[in-house]
């Protein structure tokens, strides 16, 4: 028998790649983690999930006093942004959680080898000199912003930038272009816009919030109509360029048009995100990736060579950090001889605007494809909570089997929606039906009521409406 170096090997630390590097250690595997930036988390805890999280909220609450709505509430003066100390408790909030990271490793004696792993065999990965050889490993290497073909994304310059690009800017733009209308677009987008950019999102279909529930999309594109942002719906972008220190970005209707020119302080091109597979020499593992540049797996997470796994934005389904945390633990105990397993039918998405949109299950165009269903719906103007707190807009959508009345999909536009959809999910977990939601006692005032109400109204039966 070869001798291992490790256990478990993963590549890559964020969400998926340091859970599953931690559940590993706790099941009492022999645990490496490669990981090549200077601090562990990915994506998510560096430059993706966590910072824009921070930045949401300080534009939010700035937004509350510049605007005159903390005024209505007898709370008045004037404020002014220090956009440096806004950064600055960004920074310091992706210091102190990939920070955790590492105190976790050690805690659970999970090595960090540093630097970047390419396969030199079915069992090895090479990481600058060092050769590893691991008994299982797990590709787990996650996602980067997808480029728009013809325009070059320069973060430096502030002009023409990513997602990651968006967060460091220097200052406020007077005009911002967001190139794409999904998750990232609209809520950078929406933290430019409270600060006080103008902001303008182009989007090439007709619909903002693609593989949403098409009732909640349009409602949310209203939602951000009224709070200022403009959208160029069925466009294309032909082209950009950078011209005295403004972005000149070249448009079309998505059916062929005239073109048109749009001047921008900075343009932020959000149109997705592709796996991170270049440099992993996978044919030297046996492995090749599909159409999409994705790891193919099987339900429990192997891919067709033994040994080798893959989780989180490298193998098909919704990239979003939670799910790769699920399959993290998931593929540790697969790994340890235990039974893990991830209900991919049921993964909430919430995009964290001001109100939040989530979503978890099957949309309504989804599951009328399915059979009969019915549609229960509450909004939240008429939730106590929420119009005690000013919080109106949005509203609650439950799906549910004509027959059966088991719930099917829930979608919420709400101030608190990322949270409230939680329990739509435990419920949808456990089987649950819109009959059992309705009869859960909901605490009074709170904004979940407007969920037992949504509930109540699959049977035709809220009460505050």
């Amino acid at each position: 028998m070869a001798d291992y170096d490790f256990d478990v090997l993963v590549i890559g630390s964020g969400p998926g790649g340091y859970v599953a590097a931690i559940r590993a250690a706790q099941l009492g595997l022999k645990t490496a983690c490669i990981e090549s930036r200077e601090t562990l988390g990915g994506t998510c805890l560096n430059v993706g999930c966590i910072p824009s999280k921070a930045m949401l909220h300080a534009s939010e609450l700035f937004e509350e006093a510049a605007s005159g709505k903390l005024a209505k509430l007898g709370i008045k003066g004037s404020v002014t942004l220090d956009l440096e100390t806004m950064h600055a408790q960004r920074r310091d909030a992706v210091k102190g959680l990939t920070g955790g990271i590492e105190y976790l490793f050690k805690k659970n004696k999970v090595e960090w080898i540093k630097g970047r792993g390419a396969f030199t065999g079915t069992d090895t990965v090479a990481v600058g000199d060092k050769s590893c050889r691991a008994r299982n490993i797990v590709i787990a290497t996650g996602s980067s912003v997808t480029p728009l073909p013809g325009i070059t994304v320069d973060n430096d310059s502030q002009i023409i930038v990513d997602s990651t690009g968006a967060l460091e800017l220097a200052k406020v733009p007077g005009h911002m272009v967001v190139i794409g209308g999904g998750v990232i677009g609209l809520e950078l987008g929406s933290v430019w816009k409270r600060l006080g950019a103008k902001v303008t999102v182009v989007e090439y279909l007709d619909m903002i919030l693609p593989g949403m529930d098409g009732e909640i999309r349009k409602e949310s594109l209203k939602v951000f109509k009224k709070q200022g942002i403009e959208f160029k719906l069925s466009t294309k972008v032909t082209g950009a360029g950078v011209e005295g220190g403004k972005a000149m970005l070249s448009v079309e209707p998505s059916a062929g048009g005239d073109t048109e020119t749009i001047e921008a302080d900075v343009v932020l091109v959000s149109i997705g995100r592709r796996p991170n597979t270049d440099g992993l020499a996978l044919d030297k593992a046996g492995l090749a990736v599909n159409g999409r540049g994705q790891v193919e797996i099987d339900h429990d997470f192997s891919t067709s060579v033994p040994g080798i796994w893959a989780i989180g934005d490298v193998v098909p389904g919704p990239m979003l950090a939670h799910k790769a945390e699920d399959e993290g633990i998931a593929v540790a105990e697969n790994i340890a001889g235990l039974t893990g397993i991830v209900n991919h039918d049921i993964i909430p998405s919430v995009v964290y605007t001001m109100p939040e949109i989530a979503g978890v299950g099957l949309t309504e165009e989804q599951a009328m494809e399915r059979g009969e269903i019915k549609v229960g719906k509450f909004p939240m103007m008429a939730n106590s909570r929420a119009k005690t707190n000013h919080e109106g807009d949005g509203m609650v959508k439950v799906i549910a089997d004509a027959k059966t009345d088991r719930v099917l999909g829930v979608w919420i536009i709400a101030s608190l929606g990322g949270t409230m959809i939680a329990q739509a999910a435990q419920a949808m977990e456990f089987g649950g039906t819109s009959e059992d939601i309705a009869y859960t006692c909901h605490a009074h005032p709170t904004h979940s009521e407007a969920l037992k109400e949504a509930a109540m109204a699959v049977q035709g039966k809220p009460i505050h409406i």
